[in-house]
């Protein structure tokens, strides 16, 4: 309730104001209103408008901000002439809502200095402690955009190595495949001509171009993956068949026929269909036909690994598409997970994505940010090596997404501030603090969501919850109605 204005002997005995004239303290007194609380009420509460400063006379406050959904306490006092609320009031980049809430512990009475009386009255009365002030806060928020910028090009520098290196195998292993498929190609050239040049048979060369089809065919379908003993076990079948055969250097002919899941059996049936004679380069005929089928299908498969991985990049960023649309968040996940492939060789990744969730409006490469700071934290915060789930699903009139851990948790230490810009639980030099802060940034201020965590011994769960478009809910309600 409001009570009368203060005394200005009293406002004098507020350190906040012992230096002031007796017509500035009746300037406050005039404009300045007395609040009484009982005890438990909320006095403010956290991104509602910065209208006013509060003044403690008596009584008790506790401030406290939102973490994981319940309000953690940041400070209390019972300090006469504590103050809070708009205390940035009078600066050039003065926050235009309170940054955390106010709750009275005990029955408290308040000064309420409206958030425009406090600017003027800075103004007016200590011009040059604005100007120091505003110089200071300035500061701070470049330093603090400097550091956000350095860790931005950081994370963009840490995912381009890893891309690097995703790109790198396959591109490297179509080298590789393409130089032994000039040399393989260059030894068909010279059987094709040995065969010419022995004037062989039409009926034999129609029967090895029929036998080098159906083998091309076999080696093509799809099959069960061999053990590495059982795949020994079939060379070396392979080879003590070819010896018996009287070929030459067996051992060398084996692993191309075992590597095309050809078998004894389809040995054996070939042989039979070939004079002793021509036995010899006929399989080494097939033995280059089917080599340069497994090379051509390792270049497509190597070719395919950099167009996916390309895709992913071109998803991640959406330099092509509108910076604010309707999305579905599933590609983003995907995509993020490409990009921080090289941190996943030793996590195993499990998607339980709810396929039927609805589009949500989004700046989908800022949500990549969040997807890519949450999931290299979760990898770091298992050292590498772990279980990593990722789960999608709808929370009433919020899209939510799930990404949970098994690391070790977090520490009490930090659990109530973790948001905080410079908050970390990374070692000296490993991690800035402003991952998470920029994750929350972009969630709560950008998309209008909210971003919380649950924590203990066996793992961690970040949660991302967006809101779904007003139509969505309208919807599915009168789906409901209907069914």
């Amino acid at each position: 309730m409001t009570g009368p204005n203060i005394a200005i002997d009293e406002l004098r005995s507020l350190f906040l104001f012992e230096a002031l004239t007796d017509d500035q303290l009746g300037w406050i007194a005039e404009r300045a209103q007395v609040r009484t609380f009982d005890a438990g009420a909320v006095v403010y509460r956290a991104d509602e408008p910065a209208e006013a400063l509060w003044v403690l006379l008596d009584g008790r406050l506790r401030l406290t901000r939102t973490a994981d959904g319940e309000e953690v306490p940041v400070n209390e006092t019972a300090h006469r002439g504590a103050y809070a609320g708009a205390i940035r009031a009078f600066t050039a980049a003065a926050p235009g809502i309170y940054q955390s809430s106010m709750v009275t512990v005990a029955p408290s009475r308040f000064l309420r200095i409206s958030a425009d009386d406090f600017s003027t009255l800075m103004h007016d009365w200590f011009p040059l402690a604005v100007h120091l002030l505003d110089g200071l806060y300035l500061g701070i928020q470049n330093t603090e955009a400097t550091i956000r910028q350095r860790e931005h090009l950081a994370q963009l520098g840490h995912l381009a190595a890893n891309l690097a290196h995703e790109l790198n195998n396959p591109a490297a292993a179509a080298v590789r495949a393409s130089a032994q498929l000039r040399t393989r190609v260059a030894g068909m050239r010279h059987k094709l001509g040995l065969l010419a040049g022995q004037r062989i048979d039409p009926e034999l060369l129609r029967t090895l171009v029929t036998v080098q089809e159906a083998a091309v065919e076999r080696a093509a379908k799809p099959r069960e993956p061999l053990s590495s003993l059982a795949e020994s076990d079939l060379e070396d079948a392979l080879a003590d068949q070819l010896s018996d055969l009287g070929i030459p250097d067996a051992y060398a002919l084996a692993p191309v026929f075992a590597g095309a899941g050809l078998d004894a059996d389809w040995l054996a049936e070939v042989a039979d269909g070939l004079a002793p004679d021509a036995r010899e380069g006929a399989l080494r005929w097939l033995a280059y036909t089917v080599e340069t089928e497994l090379l051509m299908d390792e270049i497509e498969d190597a070719s395919t690994r950099v167009s996916t991985l390309v895709a992913a990049v071109r998803q991640y960023s959406h330099l092509d598409q509108a910076a604010h649309q309707e999305i579905d968040l599933h590609p983003g996940l995907d995509s993020t997970l490409v990009m921080l492939g090289h941190k996943l060789t030793a996590v195993q990744v499990h998607r339980e994505y709810d396929r039927e969730l609805p589009t949500v409006p989004a700046y989908a490469s800022e949500l990549n940010q969040v997807w890519t700071n949450l999931i290299d934290n979760a990898v770091d915060a298992m050292a590498g090596r772990g279980d990593l789930w990722i789960r999608t699903y709808r929370d009433g009139e919020w899209a939510a997404v799930a990404i949970t851990d098994t690391g070790p948790g977090i520490p009490d230490s930090v659990r109530g501030n973790l948001f905080d810009a410079y908050v970390t639980t990374k070692p000296v030099g490993q991690g800035s603090g402003l991952g998470l802060d920029n994750a929350r940034r972009i969630v709560t201020r950008r998309h209008r969501g909210e971003l919380s965590f649950t924590t203990g011994p066996d793992g961690t769960t970040f949660t991302t919850r967006l809101p779904l478009p007003p139509g969505v809910e309208a919807a599915a309600t009168e789906q409901g109605r209907q069914t």
